[in-house]
């Protein structure tokens, strides 16, 4: 049976299908039909005659390559029975089984899985003596995470710490001694980790030239998908496998490389025709998902990028309408002006084919709220659904308790972090203050002074009624020290929940509507349920999906790109490419939420905020841009005339930021950006935009009035 070249694939598919000698890197952008290519490769390899038992196919989870093995199958009409296919992990696991004295197990070794590792950590710390007392000492999954970071990152817990949970630093000895001690642990009990196993394997593959070559002489043909998440380790391996001019080839995107936090490098993908000696780069760009309006935008988007490969996405899918870019006057209108869209989409589509897409999982609260409040069913991927947040959950309590002193289960609740006090307390406590039992309670406040604290709390809070937002702001006050003590591991990143908790409690005036919107819990079972149901989704968790609507909210800096990414260059270009992935989920229509200012509960005020620099960047000839009126609707602005100019609109209500004496047309020289910092002047773009290269952060396209020149 012949493969059909001609008619099922395109010709860079078919030039990446038949490439079969020498090493091979395919760059697929965003729905180009990465699957299909490998694929028919396997199918190909087969049918030229090659044993199924000396290809290996390495993928980053057992379905995609079962998938991938089936589907060639399917293609051929017989069996690929023999073929390698599966993770790096098991791979190195069924490597080092067969060499495990090799590795220093004679008698072989045990595997295993997070909660023995967690436990094993734990007992490490014990042993240690440390923490002892100490009730806001780091949980084991966080001492794990410490550890697995450093290893994956290939870099000291010291950096990890750095990057990513300062926080923590005050215990960085412990963590080391932590990690050593789960080292050795391991080692005298004949145990392995995850992690170990591509290390082990690494090392092995270093070091035994014998088992090197025979794997070598065993896989002749070798294909690595996904090839962007790689980590250096993984990296390393596919090396030692393939050697310097190996028939191996790699299947990725460098422009969905977004997994920083996990291990993944970009730079393995980059240096791959460096590494590989003779490598021959095909580009797939060929888009079968998306519409040529929103592909000219996401090529917009990849232009900013400093390290990359050239690509240009292109679709035969056409359509007169553009993506579309909304100025909402801030982030509280943000969420009903989503919500509007979405019953638009409604009309057109089913609700499960409509995503939100956000950068971190809190930014989705106010419109949950929102979308409960109009009765539209939603599923949330990546972070948490709003009532279901224990610290979320901590605060509602208290506020339960305000409106309703005999609410015994948000007595339950906050009462929960003092020590000593568990349900059955709880419950005499609760029984003395409802039979006025003041010597049960003056002993017990005694005994336990955060009691006291609490009941102060509450009277005061029940003796001056207030609007919610007044209330709530004292309620976080008291919180605060209670929140850092029981979730001592991840406390900043449960505190931007709560400022959204703030933002959403400003819109209400009465304490019972706002806790009726908060509380209502959708029923589990509905959860499991994929029809008619709005996607919710972090855009880390939506790679690899796509939906007909896509809308991306929060598209301003401090929040897309998130307010770390801030700080150092690599971060900010991982973010860009984030936006990439989430802007190549749309298949046929795309929004972007700008909201132009940004409540902020310390002041009680919103404050203006800056686009993100990846809205700024984007050519008015990519976009529509609708603006959110004083009277809540949208309203697309006049253009001039000329074909898709930048939008000069009318009364314009959107605030534009200050006018810039010094930004007199063609300055060149030195300027310095809120941001990015320092940069020098390259070129001046008609009308008042500047071409930068920033020290550390490369080129960027910035709006004469946010640079001040030097």
């Amino acid at each position: 049976m012949s493969i059909d070249f001609e008619n099922e694939l395109n010709e860079a598919q078919r030039e990446a299908v038949t490439t079969t000698e020498g090493p091979v890197l395919v760059i697929a952008g965003a729905g180009s039909g990465k699957t299909r290519t490998i694929v028919y490769r396997l199918a190909h390899l087969v049918q030229m005659g090659v044993d199924p038992s000396q290809i290996l196919l390495l993928t980053f989870t057992r379905k995609a390559a079962q998938e991938m093995l089936q589907r060639a199958e399917s293609i051929l009409g017989r069996s690929l029975h023999g073929t390698s296919g599966g993770t790096f992990h098991s791979f190195a696991y069924a490597t080092l089984r067969q060499n495990a004295m090799d590795i220093g197990f004679d008698n072989g070794f045990t595997l295993m899985d997070r909660a023995d590792s967690e436990n094993i950590c734990k007992e490490v710390k014990d042993t240690l003596k440390l923490g002892k007392g100490d009730r806001s000492y780091p949980r084991k999954n966080t001492l794990l995470d410490m550890v697995t970071k450093s290893r994956n990152k290939e870099l000291t817990i010291e950096a990890i710490l750095e990057r990513e949970a300062y926080h923590l630093s005050p215990y960085l000895d412990d963590f080391n001694e932590i990690a050593d001690g789960y080292r050795q642990f391991k080692r005298e009990h004949a145990l392995v980790d995850y992690d170990d196993l591509l290390f082990l394997l690494d090392e092995l593959l270093e070091k035994n030239e014998p088992l090197r070559n025979q794997l070598q002489t065993r896989y002749k043909y070798i294909m690595v998908d996904e090839y962007q998440d790689t980590n250096l380790v993984q990296a390393r391996i596919v090396k030692y496998l393939a050697g310097t001019k190996g028939n191996v080839m790699a299947v990725g995107d460098d422009a969905q490389s977004i997994y920083a936090f996990r291990g993944a490098n970009v730079a393995n993908i980059l240096e791959y025709p460096k590494i590989f000696e003779g490598c021959k780069v095909i580009r797939l760009e060929q888009n079968y998902r998306s519409v040529q309006p929103i592909l000219d935008l996401t090529n917009e988007i990849l232009k900013g990028a400093t390290t990359k490969f050239d690509k240009n996405l292109y679709s035969e899918l056409k359509s007169d309408r553009l993506p579309r870019v909304v100025y909402p006057l801030s982030d509280q209108t943000q969420a009903r002006l989503v919500v509007d869209q979405i019953l638009d989409f409604k009309r057109k589509y089913m609700l499960h084919d409509v995503a939100v897409l956000f950068r971190a999982g809190y930014q989705s609260f106010p419109l949950e709220v929102a979308l409960t409040r109009v009765g539209i069913d939603y599923q949330k991927f990546g972070g948490i659904r709003f009532h279901e947040a224990a610290h979320i959950k901590d605060v509602l309590s208290y506020l339960r308790l305000v409106l309703n002193p005999h609410d015994l289960l948000a007595w339950q609740r906050a009462m929960d972090h003092i020590k000593g006090v568990g349900p059955k307390t709880v419950a005499k406590i609760y029984k003395a203050m409802h039979t006025d039992d003041e010597k049960y309670l003056a002993k017990m406040m005694k005994k336990h002074d955060p009691l006291k604290e609490l009941l102060v709390e509450l009277n005061k809070l029940r003796s001056t009624p207030a609007r919610p937002a007044s209330v709530l702001e004292s309620v976080l006050a008291f919180y605060q020290p209670i929140l850092i003590e029981k979730y001592p591991d991840d406390y900043p990143k449960r505190q931007a929940g709560l400022e959204q908790l703030s933002q959403i409690a400003v819109n209400y005036t009465d304490m019972e509507l706002l806790l009726g919107d908060l509380s209502l819990d959708g029923d589990p079972e509905e959860e499991k349920r994929k029809e008619n149901a709005v996607v919710l989704s972090t855009v880390h968790s939506a790679k690899g999906l796509e939906w007909s609507g896509v809308i991306i909210i929060d598209l301003v800096e401090d929040r897309f790109p998130s307010r770390k990414a801030m700080q150092r260059a690599e971060d900010l270009e991982e973010e860009r490419r984030l936006m990439y992935v989430a802007c190549t989920r749309a298949k046929e229509q795309l929004m972007l939420f700008v909201p132009s200012s940004v409540f902020n509960r310390a002041s009680g005020m919103s404050e203006p905020t800056l686009p993100s620099p990846f809205i700024m960047e984007l050519p008015e000839t990519v976009y529509d841009r609708l603006n959110e009126s004083y009277g809540g609707g949208l309203e697309q602005r006049r253009r001039p005339a000329a074909s898709r100019p930048s939008p000069v609109f009318e009364d314009d209500p959107i605030e534009e930021p200050p006018s810039n004496p010094k930004a007199s047309p063609k300055k060149l020289g030195v300027c310095e950006h809120k941001i990015y910092g320092k940069g020098k002047i390259i070129a001046y773009i008609e009308p008042n935009k500047y071409r930068v290269n920033f020290f550390g952060f490369g080129l960027k396209v910035i709006i004469g009035d946010y640079l001040k020149f030097l």
